[in-house]
């Protein structure tokens, strides 16, 4: 059970919480977030180390229970779970969609820390919904801006900027999360491109230990063998980018 000691808005739809509490995490892996006679479930970790934070998105009765938590609150956290980034090379290129910043900010913090070049491809809807542009570049990294409605930086999708930023320049690796299709495109382009990945994939998980089956990727299990995979992987996933199991269990198309 750790204390809430900050609470803040990113977007309207996206808030940080950070807490009192150190917790010993490696970019990428996840925790379960349990509100008290609300819910349980996973949260991707932003922040490491000291005051430990997680990033999250409004989107059901559990998030928006957790939206109204206040400085002092306590929140239940169970983790860390899975496996997360591991950083090669000195010149990585990272691709963020989405709320797939969340997960990649801590790494971006630790290449730069190591030295590392980093060049971050930030995509999301509009401007609007763009989150830790500042903190990326404040960090030392590159940062590249795209939006589907051309509201800031190149207009169209993550994957299109990524690809001329490959085109241009050679990088040691890549490293992704965002949507399931542009973890698949961004799969496509650097087997093109003979580049080593990693992605981190979301997938509904009810137990984070590998138990509940809710996660289940063509056999495996993303809570404990993932949510961080390479791209050797990634490319045995059949069902990457096209259907997944909802709620129920039952398969569903993506």
């Amino acid at each position: 059970m750790l204390r809430v000691a900050e609470h803040r808005d990113e977007t309207p739809w996206t808030k940080t919480m950070r807490f009192k509490d150190a917790v010993d995490a490696r970019p990428g892996q996840f925790v379960m977030v349990w509100v008290p006679g609300v819910d349980e479930f996973p949260m991707s970790i932003s922040y490491v180390g000291d005051r430990f934070g997680i990033t999250y998105q409004i989107v059901g009765d559990g998030t928006k229970a957790l939206s109204k938590a206040a400085e002092g609150d306590i929140v239940g956290i169970r983790g860390p779970f899975g496996r997360g980034f591991s950083i090669t090379g000195k010149r990585i290129l990272v691709v963020a969609g989405g709320a797939g910043i969340a997960p990649t900010a801590p790494l971006v913090d630790a290449a730069t820390k190591k030295g590392v070049a980093v060049r971050l491809v930030l995509g999301a809807k509009s401007s609007a919904e763009l989150v830790f542009e500042s903190r990326c570049a404040a960090a030392g990294a590159e940062v590249h801006v795209s939006t589907d409605d051309g509201s800031k930086g190149q207009k169209g999708f993550a994957t299109g900027l990524a690809s001329s930023l490959i085109e241009k320049e050679r990088y040691d690796s890549v490293y992704a999360c965002g949507p399931e299709r542009m973890i698949t495109a961004m799969a496509d382009i650097c087997r093109k491109r003979g580049l080593p990945m990693q992605a981190s994939v979301e997938r509904i998980m009810k137990c984070g230990i590998g138990v509940c089956d809710s996660c289940a990727l063509d056999g495996k299990h993303v809570c404990t063998d993932g949510p961080v995979f390479d791209l050797e992987q990634l490319e045995k996933f059949s069902e990457l980018g096209k259907t997944r199991l909802d709620r129920t269990g039952r398969k569903t198309g993506i």
